[in-house]
């Protein structure tokens, strides 16, 4: 008959097919489980005001039109429903296409078995594929993996957040099967009826139990020879009889010698089972409603067998510890040992594996309720009756993972040599008896060996005989070996050759030879099988988190203990197997991003594991810091050597070099683990150490900002200068110390540092500009976010999200127009009733030495992205006035009242050039060569464009070339960049708008006064203008715009100017009229901070004017 799994068997590749694509969609569901978006909980009372209104559950199907109808009466929900479907899309299509994949699954099976039913596959029914061994398989497989798809959905994405993901992405009402009613408590027939909302072949799901009841399908016993061991041996079966029998509840219900039947054979001394990938649940509770089941198990519960067993199991424990260790000691396991002992080895690696098994799995928090009084009894009673110690429970894992490795490296090594060392020992055995029959000969001189032909002809047949040993045939030959090493026996017995040492020798030495050949033939393949089945750890992907604290811990105290660890995390590696057998038999696609994902999961243990290492080490360099800061004196280069004995401090400096060397220890602990493929994923011990080195520091540094940055806007004076110093300070302390540890470790310590601080601020810097856009940048879309070196997330302390927004928020408050009056000459802002200084340009300085040039770099960015609101949200009033308000008087009113908050925020600019020139003076101060090579190149490049629009046929960047875009990066980060040149907002045409500006200006006139020492100051102190961000917002607000709008602004002001000045000649006032002055001001600095030409100014202004103007100043 054709091969079930043959390729060209449609029937078997069919099924096949189906069974991977199954494992395939659990993979998926799990990894989906990681990254819903929090908003679909709707936990915190934000989101419920925000989102409540637009993200609704299947109530929604009762009366859409009510829903409908209030989204269509507010145009705001309308946007935000919209703005919420453009954030989430990507990750809601992905749900969505899982959901939709489970239920494809079931229709696809459904499928197959009706085209089984009707004979489309030729000479194949249910009956005959259930004959064959892997038809049994797959199709009791095919069952199974829907039951825990359904199992994981419910217990990974919690019913309410599914039904809110279905109706926004607006889904047929199909994939409604999927959800099950979510609570504590357990709702009546659940799960069975949420199995049977997809009916399914009831002759189907009785045969596949059938099987499962009565069959060893997978042929595992034959691994499990001891009886006691039956229940592990056929563990993955009893996982799967479990979840099928919630197809058929009937079973469970009334059929009590069905249910005895399987708990006899199954659970009758476990009752805590891994259904899939660690997922463990426990039948007390799991079979709680159902009358036979619980029958059934309650002799499996009784608590003398629950003592019978836990004893039998705390009995094994003492006496397989020492066994195991023996095993391990140097230079125990060698080859010969190996071969004679195979089977006493195996039944030591069952015992070892049964026993961790049955202690991790009934013994595991994850598997009992604490609320229920019955499970916790149960517990209690497994944890005295087997002496459960989880310490040494984690010792016989490690000790057995490290057995079950070096034995498996041992067998594959023998393996591969096998056929090589069997000829080589034939060769020698042959050889040895070619050498005897020519002693025998009489020619060959060998101590008074008198010659005998029958011998020497025996001997040269015996050699033959070696000769023609075949290892192909290896039963025969096996056979033959034996005959011979009886033959060469019996012919030292009857020719009394004993007397003689030498031929004695050869003789030992042949049988030897033979006997390594019967030992060498012994090696199959199917002993590493037996290992690699009776090993697996699939059932504690999951439980062997419980063990995190005893691993590190263990690590802190040993720090080799890692080489151990790395068997363990291999072993545990094993369990990928079992989602990829198949994927990898069908050929399917998805075998990388499977394979991936659980390897990911796998490394990502790996690193929250070892990560105990890098906290130990930092730990260990806070105190060398503080000892080096507070503690031990700087030497001077002179030195009195009566002082010598003071600044030798040996105390300190010992315990300096103690924890430096406790430093190294723990680096060279880690390095000692070999570079692991786990799954798919290469772990290189070296890269996991500085990924580990990173994570600490990352963790450190973002919690110092965190805790450092957090301002009382209430606080006189200003708390920002006094908490940048000591944050200046902390951040200090790191980077010293990461410079103290880097040789230490072998590690760059300037270049990590300088990658992760610079991560951290921009990722926190993104996070806040979020809040500034339509579409959101998710944590998984950021490029500063990372899986292995996670920047943490902290929940906000006020209206900002992060550090960055607060210090922001905190600059602009104590330097706000209202309040404070912006001194330009001296880079300094002083209070308007106090006149006392509230901060200068040496802020910026300190936030350089705080957060270095990405905070002044991320701050700038924020201010542009304030600035952009401010902007938008003027102008969309702006229009909305103009468009709906005939009367202008009107709307010239309401815009004095709302243009003046708008050159308040635009006022930031201040802030936005001071920074620029701190950034600019940092980079020609610290790197000169790049500030010279950036102003070059900026300046060639200028040249260049200006030339092509001279002449089209010179060059210019094309649209793909990213020339442009990256050097703005650069230039903005140096500081080399006019921030008022900045264009923010795209604008459309604005109708009046240079008169509005105007007009504007000329009412904020009135208000100011020159004052020689001061420039220009507000009048009143209860009515505050302040001159720069007036002068810097009109100019960055016109800038937005056409220049000929400009061009008109500027021609109203000279035009203002030049009739007032008429006005005063004609009526003979002497001096020139404030308003004048305050204009001309406005065009002076004008001039000055756009950097363009004075005949700019002298256009609208004749130049007398300007010259009676600058005898005034």
């Amino acid at each position: 008959m054709l091969d079930f799994l043959a390729e060209n068997n449609l029937c078997g590749q069919a099924v096949l097919r189906i069974v991977s694509r199954g494992n395939a969609i659990i993979a998926e569901l799990l990894r989906l489980s990681e990254f819903i978006p929090a908003v679909f909980r709707l936990k915190d009372k934000s989101d419920q005001q925000k989102y409540g209104d637009i993200i609704c559950d299947f109530s929604y199907f009762k009366g859409p039109e009510y829903y409908e109808g209030k989204l269509e009466a507010k145009p705001e929900l309308q946007d935000l429903d919209e703005e919420f479907r453009e954030n989430n899309i990507e990750i809601l299509s992905r749900f969505y296409l899982a959901f939709e994949s489970v239920h494809k699954y079931i229709v696809d099976l459904n499928r197959y078995l009706d085209d089984l039913h009707e004979g489309v596959y030729i000479q194949q029914t249910l009956e005959t594929v259930l004959l064959n061994e892997d038809g049994k398989q797959l199709l009791c497989e095919a069952l199974y993996l829907y039951g825990v798809m359904l199992l994981v959905i419910d217990q990974k994405i919690e019913g309410e957040v599914r039904e809110r993901i279905h109706i926004h992405r607006n889904l047929p009402l199909l994939t409604h099967t999927l959800y099950s009613p979510p609570g504590a408590k357990r709702p009546a027939n659940y799960p069975e009826s949420y199995f049977q909302r997809v009916p399914i072949s009831a002759t189907f799901i009785s045969m596949v139990i059938g099987r499962l009841r009565s069959d060893d399908i997978y042929n595992q016993v034959s691994a499990y020879p001891l009886p006691e061991h039956r229940s592990t041996a056929l563990a993955n079966q009893a996982a799967m009889l479990y979840v099928c029998l919630y197809f058929t509840p009937s079973i469970l219900h009334t059929q009590q010698a069905k249910m005895r039947e399987i708990v006899d054979k199954y659970f009758p001394d476990n009752w805590v089972i891994s259904i899939y990938m660690g997922i463990t649940v426990n039948l007390v509770e799991a079979w709680e409603p159902y009358k036979a089941a619980k029958t059934a198990l309650n002799y499996t519960l009784d608590s003398a067998n629950i003592k019978e067993q836990a004893s039998r199991y705390a009995a094994s424990m003492e006496s397989l510890k020492p066994q195991v260790q023996q095993l391990l000691k140097e230079g125990f396991l060698r080859e010969e040992i190996v071969l004679d002992n195979i089977p006493k080895l195996l039944n030591c690696l069952r015992d070892c594996n049964v026993a961790i098994r049955w202690l991790m799995l009934h013994t595991a928090d994850s598997a009992y309720d604490p609320n229920n009084k019955r499970l916790r009894q149960i517990k209690e009673q497994v944890i005295n009756d087997s002496k459960y110690n989880p310490k040494i429970l984690f010792q016989l894992l490690l000790d057995t993972a490290q057995f079950e490795f070096t034995l498996k490296e041992m067998f594959k090594q023998m393996l591969s040599e096998k056929q090589i060392k069997w000829e080589s020992y034939k060769k020698e055995g042959s050889e040895r008896m070619t050498e005897l029959a020519e002693v025998f000969s009489g020619v060959k001189p060998l101590t008074r060996v008198e010659k005998n032909e029958n011998l020497q002809a025996w001997f040269r047949e015996i050699s033959k005989q070696i000769e023609s040993l075949n290892y192909e045939d290896s039963t025969a030959a096996g056979r033959k070996t034996v005959q011979l090493i009886q033959a060469l026996v019996e012919v030292q017995e009857f020719h009394q050759l004993e007397s003689n040492l030498q031929v004695c020798q050869f003789l030992a030495d042949t049988r030897k030879f033979l006997h390594q050949m019967i030992r060498t033939i012994n090696i199959k393949e199917e002993v590493l099988i037996t290992m690699q089945i009776v090993g697996d750890l699939s059932y504690a992907w999951q439980i062997i988190d419980s063990f995190t604290s005893i691993m590190q811990e263990s690590i802190r105290v040993n720090p080799s203990m890692v080489t151990k660890l790395r068997a363990t995390f291999l072993k545990l590696a094993s369990a990928l197997d079992l989602p990829l057998l198949r994927i990898n038999q069908a050929n399917s696609p998805d075998l990388l991003s499977v394979s991936q994902f659980y390897s990911g999961e796998l490394v990502a243990y790996v690193r929250k594991v070892l990560q105990i290492i890098p906290e130990s080490m930092f730990t260990s360099l806070a105190k060398i810091i503080k000892l080096q800061i507070h503690d031990i004196m700087e030497v001077p280069t002179r030195l009195d050597k009566d002082k010598l004995k003071d600044y030798s401090q040996l105390g300190a400096r010992y315990e300096v070099a103690k924890l430096t060397h406790a430093i190294s220890i723990f680096t060279e602990g880690i390095l000692m683990m070999k570079t692991t493929l786990v799954g798919i994923i290469k772990v290189d011990p070296k890269q996991l150490l500085e990924d580990g080195i990173r994570k600490e520091l990352v963790k450190r540094v973002a919690y110092a900002l965190h805790k450092g940055l957090i301002f009382n806007p209430k606080a006189k004076p200003s708390e920002l200068m006094p908490k940048l110093k000591e944050m200046a300070a902390t951040m200090d302390g790191f980077y010293r110390s990461f410079e103290y540890i880097q040789d230490y470790v072998s590690i760059y310590g300037l270049k990590i540092w300088q990658e992760e601080v610079s991560r951290i601020i921009n990722y926190n810097v993104e996070q806040e500009c979020n809040s500034f856009l339509r579409t959101k940048i998710q944590d998984w879309q950021s490029v500063y976010q990372s899986t292995h070196i996670p920047i943490p997330k902290f929940p906000s302390v006020d209206e900002s999200a992060t550090f960055i927004g607060r210090l922001c928020r905190e600059i602009l408050r104590i330097t706000d127009p209202k309040v404070t009056c912006y001194i330009d000459q001296m880079n300094t802002w002083y209070d308007m009733k106090s006149h006392q200084e509230v901060t200068n340009n040496r802020l910026f300085s300190e936030i350089q030495d705080t957060l270095g040039t990405f905070g002044l770099n991320g701050l700038d960015r924020l201010l542009c992205f304030m600035i952009v609101k401010e902007l938008q949200n003027f102008l969309t009033m702006l229009q909305k006035t103009i468009l709906r308000d005939k009367a202008v008087v009107d709307v010239f009113k309401a815009m004095l009242t709302a243009a003046n908050p708008v050159q308040g925020i635009v006022g930031s600019l201040c802030c936005i050039q001071q920074i620029a020139n701190e950034l600019n003076y940092s980079c020609k101060f610290d790197s000169k060569h790049l500030a010279a090579a950036l102003e070059n190149l900026n300046k060639s490049l200028l040249a260049d464009i200006e030339a092509h629009y001279q002449d089209p046929s010179l060059p210019y960047p094309k649209e793909d070339n990213t020339l442009l875009y990256e050097i703005t990066a650069y230039l903005e980060a140096a500081g080399i960049h006019n921030p008022l040149n900045k264009i923010y907002i795209t604008t459309k045409r604005l109708p009046y708008f240079p008169i509005i500006n105007f007009l504007f200006i000329i009412a904020q006139l009135p208000k100011l006064q020159y004052s020689k020492n001061q420039g220009m100051t507000c009048r009143k102190a209860a009515d505050p203008v302040d001159w720069p961000p007036l002068v810097l917002g009109l100019l960055t607000l016109l800038k937005q715009f056409h220049s000929r709008y400009t061009e008109q602004f500027l021609a109203l002001i000279g035009q203002f100017i030049r009739s007032v000045m008429e006005q005063c000649t004609s009526q003979k006032i002497p001096d020139m009229p404030s308003d004048v002055v305050g204009a001309l001001m406005f065009l002076e600095d004008y001039v000055k901070y756009t950097k363009l030409s004075r005949k700019v100014a002298e256009a609208h202004v004749p130049s007398f004017i300007f010259d009676e103007f600058r005898t005034i100043l």
